[in-house]
């Protein structure tokens, strides 16, 4: 595997006498796209906010790039952007100005340009200058795809970012991501509930339960250790365990 630019060792995060995640551990290599799994409460939520900065940690680590989370948060989360369907952007401003916000607050150069080309690329163009509180959910979710995108991160945290768009236009997302980890070595953490989309997507795959990890490799290896017929039958099988 190549070198990894994200490394989490022991991560641990209780809310009073609750554990949601406790004591995790992996890598993300460069270029690599990682899923993460499980039932509602299996803790990915909070890992994600742990890894976003958002939440403290109550012990373990979280690297990237080399660098300590807790002591470099500002430089690394330059590089790093997320999508998620539960981000809410500015309602009173267009698409396009949504954007061009995105790109200051990151002090990219280039602006107008790179709006231009991820407009494109989202296939966003017919309604760039609409306002965000008009869009229809399948429109948002490729909003706030655009915003991870646009700011060309090194590591991107997706959560399901395919939600709400039609067939057609949630594999050209699929397609747009990976000719983007082709082009630029971008890793990518993965999560959604669409099993088939998992196993496409993923080059690795980790399962939570009850805030631990307990399965890891490829959904290939995962099905067979579980002895189910797919990744959607070890899904349930572990969400009636949890």
């Amino acid at each position: 595997m190549s070198p990894s630019v994200v490394e989490v060792r022991n991560l641990t995060k209780r809310f009073g006498g609750f554990t949601a995640v406790d004591g995790i551990s992996f890598d993300i290599g460069r270029g690599e796209i990682l899923g993460l799994l499980g039932p509602n409460g299996a803790g990915k939520t909070t890992t994600f906010q742990m890894m976003l900065g958002l939440v403290t940690p109550s012990s373990g680590s979280i690297r990237m790039f080399g660098l300590d989370l807790q002591t470099n948060r500002e430089a690394i989360l330059q590089q790093v952007n997320f999508s998620s369907t539960y981000i809410s952007l500015p309602y009173s401003l267009t698409v396009e100005e949504n954007l061009g916000v995105i790109a200051r607050l990151y002090g990219m150069s280039n602006i107008a340009g790179r709006i231009d080309d991820m407009v494109k690329k989202l296939e966003m163009s017919e309604w760039r200058n609409k306002l965000t509180r008009k869009l229809s959910s399948g429109q948002m979710t490729r909003l706030t795809l655009a915003k991870a995108l646009l700011t060309e991160p090194k590591v991107l945290f997706l959560d399901e970012p395919t939600a709400s768009l039609d067939p057609d236009i949630a594999h050209k997302i699929r397609a747009t991501l990976l000719e983007e980890r082709q082009a630029t070595g971008l890793s990518i953490l993965y999560t959604s509930h669409n099993m088939r989309e998992m196993e496409e997507m993923s080059d690795r795959i980790i399962f939570l339960q009850r805030g631990k990890i307990v399965a890891e490799g490829t959904a290939k290896d995962i099905v067979a250790r579980f002895g189910q017929a797919d990744l959607e039958e070890v899904f349930l099988k572990l969400a009636r365990e949890q």
